[in-house]
């Protein structure tokens, strides 16, 4: 079997002399870590200011600090950044607000008075008692104090800052204006009846009536809202207007659920129009068709650019003439992880263009340059996820940055007179989390710029990755990460435990991500070799690759991963008796397809919120695009449908479940449902198979809260320990 070893050298001897006892990665210190968030570059390419996070694991909470960097002009340095080796200036963070609770949306609004940072914080609000759950509200009941989130404008020098909204009821994905004169942000306007409200003479009654389909959705049941875009114009003295809703009384959402960000909208340069992704369809479960369209700041119709284009059309972003609109778009209707094309729209001649014709890769973050001429994005990239520029006519693409790392683009800016493009990127790696970085796009240079977590690495103790291929039983070779423990040395006699990672997706890369859950890191660093399979039906090897789950759910995909660990195990360093198989969501079920299949191969497994049967799935999840797609519609359809679903569903094969097994479910997820979880975990009861079900009251598809976390982690390796060591 084909097998290239290719290890990414970190230089740790030289960075871990000094160091009396070295440390590991464990749940309780992952929490320890700071998450950069939201970060934008000012209006004259001197500073990047940007948030970070921290939790108190006592409290089971997180606060927020606002801080100010100088951007660097040089970018030359011998300092590296520790984990990553990437090149590191690091220049000294004022910090402008600090631990502040619920502190987002950042943003630089370039007013009349100077250059003026503008965010989303809690603000205290007013509101008749009765709003807040009381039965009923006497005349002379004292009114409510309660926190909303509004938007703040404060001065980059510190100081007080200022309020500019007080809407009732908060507000959402605040975007300034480039022409710096007004603010756009979304709030939840009700516009559906409850029951009660329907029933007026039963103010008790707990119940829903739902007539249609999305009636809950990934977390969250249907509020009786709708999430409409906003604006206000910010005046000289930096008061804030009446808001405008640009989407009155229309029952649609932006940005479109579940995930949608401020990324769906865009102002114009002059800022008089503001481009919108909405979704107006009639059977919304079971379409991906978004639209681009544009609408006045004043209100008015919509202009929709994208008729006839029936999948995901999002996420516009205008030139800096203003003359073109770029945006991301998907070519099959129903297909939510179809090759993402660049578009761009001539606002004059009112025409659509294909930048990426023939690129066989997918796209993301799509950003002009100074000029125009050039688009950049990034996307995933065999394991890693790297940014390219490309011409706005469809010619020329060049990959701008390399090495084992995934970049998002956040913000372009020009570096001084004649300088060329820069670009403020994320940055993160297996090892180590979300850092800001800059990347010339003339020399290709980058440095990482920030090291919120310096102090914690240097007392790190760090896992090695090496890249290894492996040969599928169709003869293609399959790109794996594997991730070794610090102390591991292939020269000894030492045998070592491995867990094969299942991705979930089931089209979703597994690139240089730093996991808060599924930390290969922290696995690593737990004595575990980790063997990370980028099987079939994963971006980043071209469209056939990413293609081939859709309809073979049970079929290929298992084969590679198979294949892989084979191929791992066959390495005189693992112990074939001691190898596991873990996952989450389509990774959640190929371990439970696995359970059935896997001919012995597995000592133990654990499945997160994944997917048991075919059958009952289709009927409890709420986007039936995702499996309307990926296993040919609904299980009455047809016989080959019939016959598909008999073949792929795990519930099938229950009758050779002996292998130990960990269940980890939440009750509020709604694209897998928890009865998936607990008929696994029945199954497996029956079956004799020693089995445990983790089970979250309070937590969807991710487990999000601080101690939740650490209680995964801790669960996730004893059990891991009571079989694999």
């Amino acid at each position: 079997m084909f097998l290239r070893h290719l290890a990414l050298h970190l230089c740790l001897a030289a960075l871990t002399t000094s160091l009396v006892s070295a440390e590991r990665l464990s749940p309780e210190r992952l929490w320890d870590m700071k998450r950069i968030g939201d970060s934008a570059v000012s209006p004259d390419g001197a500073h990047v200011a940007y948030l970070v996070t921290q939790y108190d694991l006592g409290e089971n909470k997180g606060t927020t600090s606002l801080l100010l960097q100088e951007l660097p002009k040089d970018l030359s340095t011998n300092t590296k950044a520790l984990a990553f080796q990437s090149d590191l200036i690091r220049s000294e963070a004022k910090v402008l607000l600090s631990d502040v609770k619920g502190l987002h949306s950042l943003n630089w609004l370039n007013h009349s008075t100077g250059p003026k940072l503008v965010y989303i914080a809690p603000a205290e609000m007013e509101v008749p008692a009765s709003e807040e759950g009381e039965e009923t509200a006497e005349e002379d009941a004292e009114p409510e104090t309660v926190e909303k989130p509004q938007a703040w404008l404060l001065s980059p020098e510190g100081g007080d800052p200022v309020q500019l909204t007080s809407v009732e009821e908060g507000i959402s994905n605040l975007k300034s204006s480039p022409s710096g004169d007004a603010i756009a942000f979304t709030v939840d306007i009700t516009m559906d009846k409850t029951v009660n409200q329907i029933y007026e003479d039963l103010p008790k009654a707990d119940a829903r009536i739902i007539d249609s389909l999305m009636y809950r959705h990934w977390n969250q049941w249907h509020d009786y809202a709708y999430s409409h875009l906003h604006v206000a114009t910010i005046d000289a003295k930096g008061v804030a207007s009446e808001p405008i809703d640009l989407m009155d009384s229309m029952k649609a959402d932006c940005p479109v659920p579940p995930f949608g960000g401020s990324e769906q909208f865009a102002f114009s340069p002059d800022g008089k129009e503001i481009a919108l992704t909405l979704k107006l369809v009639n059977n919304p479960a079971e379409s991906t068709d978004t639209n681009v369209y544009v609408v006045d700041i004043q209100g008015g119709a919509l202009k929709n650019l994208t008729p006839g284009m029936p999948g995901y059309d999002m996420n516009p972003v205008y030139s800096a003439d203003g003359n073109y609109i770029a945006f991301h778009s998907m070519e099959r209707a129903g297909f939510e992880s179809d090759r993402n094309r660049i578009f761009t729209y001539d606002r004059k001649a009112e025409t659509l263009f294909e930048v990426t014709q023939g690129l066989d890769q997918t796209t993301h973050d799509a950003t002009w340059s100074n000029d125009g001429s050039t688009l950049f994005f990034d996307s995933e990239t065999r394991g890693t996820h790297q940014v390219y520029a490309m011409g706005s006519d469809g010619k020329g693409k060049e990959q701008l940055s390399s090495g084992w790392f995934n970049f998002s683009i956040v913000d372009s800016y020009n570096s001084g007179e004649g300088k060329s493009t820069r670009l403020l990127l994320r940055q993160q790696s297996m090892l180590r989390p979300t850092e800001l970085a800059i990347l010339d796009t003339e020399t290709k240079q980058l440095v990482t710029i920030t090291d919120v977590n310096d102090d914690i690495y240097q007392e790190l103790e760090l896992p090695t990755i090496e890249e290894r291929f492996f040969t599928a039983s169709d003869g293609k070779k399959i790109q794996n990460w594997v991730i070794l423990p610090p102390d591991y040395d292939a020269d000894s006699e030492k045998k070592w435990p491995m867990l094969t990672y299942c991705q979930g997706g089931p089209q979703g890369q597994i690139g240089q991500w730093f996991s808060y859950r599924w930390n290969f890191h922290m696995m690593a660093s737990k004595g575990y070799v980790v063997l990370a399979v980028n099987r079939r039906g994963l971006p980043g090897f071209g469209r056939e690759w990413n293609d081939q789950i859709s309809g073979d759910w049970g079929g290929q995909a298992m084969q590679d991963i198979l294949a892989a660990t084979d191929g791992m195990i066959a390495d005189p360093s693992i112990d074939p008796k001691r190898v596991a198989a873990i996952g989450a969501s389509f990774g959640g079920y190929t371990v439970y397809w696995l359970m059935g299949n896997h001919q012995s191969r597995f000592c133990s497994m654990i499945s997160h919120c994944g997917v048991f049967n075919l059958e009952s799935m289709y009927g409890s999840t709420e986007e039936l695009f995702f499996v309307n797609w990926d296993l040919g519609g609904p299980y009455w359809k047809s016989k080959e449908a019939a016959a598909d679903y008999e073949r792929f569903s795990p519930h099938k094969f229950v009758g050779n479940w002996k292998t130990p097994l960990l269940v980890i479910h939440g009750e509020k997820d709604f694209r897998v449902p928890v009865t998936q979880g607990m008929e696994a975990f029945t199954a497996a009861q029956v079956q004799g198979a020693p089995s445990r079900f983790l089970y979250f009251p309070e937590e969807g598809h991710w487990v999000l809260s601080p101690q939740n976390g650490v209680v995964w982690g801790r669960v996730f390796f004893d059990w891991l320990d009571r079989f694999c060591k």
